[in-house]
């Protein structure tokens, strides 16, 4: 059995017309969507409501869409059609996971947001982002994302090094998992005809004792599973030590040690991170010539703040109305 998953990323106009401005550029989501290791095509500037036509167009059985609702401008299902037809497949969404929250995160701008989620400013970051005037909709309402081993096992690519590939060891906080990181790592793997790429992922409170501020905005079980569905990443080392030491690098039998244009910030004791590899003669530079970072992203968020939060307010009003409109529905029914 073939199966081509085609994912239409919507077009910016049609984004900010049905959900409110968009994130990333059009061209910057495209990117992104291709480098998911699941996607074998992507269909640029697909309309934002699915047809019988569209599927038919890219020859497609089925579209495939998470169990929250998806409402058009005017308040109408999106997947209407094709769910008449019979050409729809639902998957559970995963608890925890949106884009509002993590927009509300970034402006929320604390320190604690992973562990604080009973705090009233974090309350007051999920009236503003994630609730309408009449309810708390399960779709756009935040909630935390709790991470279990089979969630891993679906995401990992479940394959070891190879004789004759080149192992290469990367490490960072990869938070925002963004185009930036896409680029450099791809850039990284383009560095053998046989690549094993090997993230090192650092614990939440690193990252936060090199990076200051409220960061990482992802904590690092979302982190670890936005780095292991790119496609030129092999493995994942969750909590990675800060240095890259010559322990970690006999244990993966590196051959080659990776890191960006970017600040190479010291250690605790302020010593170099790198030295080891350094004096093996096997720390490489990539330019990834892609100047995009999970500040700049952070600051198109604050810029565009309350449109944002006009935007999540005006989703979930939307979303309510449909489920008053369904539990009526189920009422009338039962009587």
């Amino acid at each position: 059995v073939i199966m081509t998953l085609i994912i239409p990323p919507h077009p910016v106009g049609e984004i900010s017309q049905h959900k409110g401005p968009p994130v990333f550029t059009q061209d910057e989501r495209y990117k992104m969507v291709r480098a998911i290791k699941w996607v074998d095509e992507i269909v640029e500037g697909a309309p934002y409501v699915t047809t019988l036509e569209t599927l038919d167009k890219y020859t497609s059985d089925f579209c495939v869409h998470g169990d929250d609702i998806t409402l058009t401008v005017d308040g109408k299902d999106t997947y209407e059609e094709v769910k008449r037809s019979g050409r729809y497949r639902e998957c559970k969404r995963t608890q925890g996971v949106s884009t509002t929250d993590l927009v509300g995160r970034m402006l929320l701008m604390t320190k604690t947001h992973h562990s604080n989620i009973g705090h009233s400013d974090y309350q007051q970051h999920t009236d503003n982002f994630g609730k309408g005037p009449k309810g708390h909709s399960p779709w756009t309402g935040v909630s935390q994302f709790l991470q279990t081993s089979q969630k891993i096992i679906q995401f990992a690519s479940g394959q070891e090094p190879q004789p004759g590939d080149t192992i290469i060891y990367v490490a960072g906080a990869f938070d925002l998992f963004h185009i930036g990181h896409v680029d450099f790592l791809e850039a990284v793997s383009r560095l053998s005809d046989k690549p094993y790429v090997i993230v090192g992922l650092h614990f939440d409170q690193e990252v936060n004792r090199y990076k200051g501020k409220n960061y990482p905005i992802m904590n690092v079980h979302e982190r670890t599973l936005s780095v292991l569905a790119c496609r030129y990443v092999s493995e994942v080392v969750i909590g990675a030590p800060y240095a890259v030491t010559r322990e970690l690098l006999d244990h993966f039998k590196v051959d080659l040690v990776c890191h960006g244009k970017t600040e190479v910030h010291p250690d605790k004791d302020g010593s170099d991170p790198y030295a080891e590899p350094r004096k093996k003669g096997i720390l490489h530079t990539v330019d990834s010539m892609n100047s995009l970072t999970t500040d700049s992203i952070v600051q198109r968020i604050i810029k565009n703040r309350l449109l944002f939060e006009a935007r999540n307010q005006k989703k979930e009003a939307k979303e309510m109305a449909v489920i008053q409109a369904m539990k009526r529905r189920e009422e009338e029914k039962a009587q």
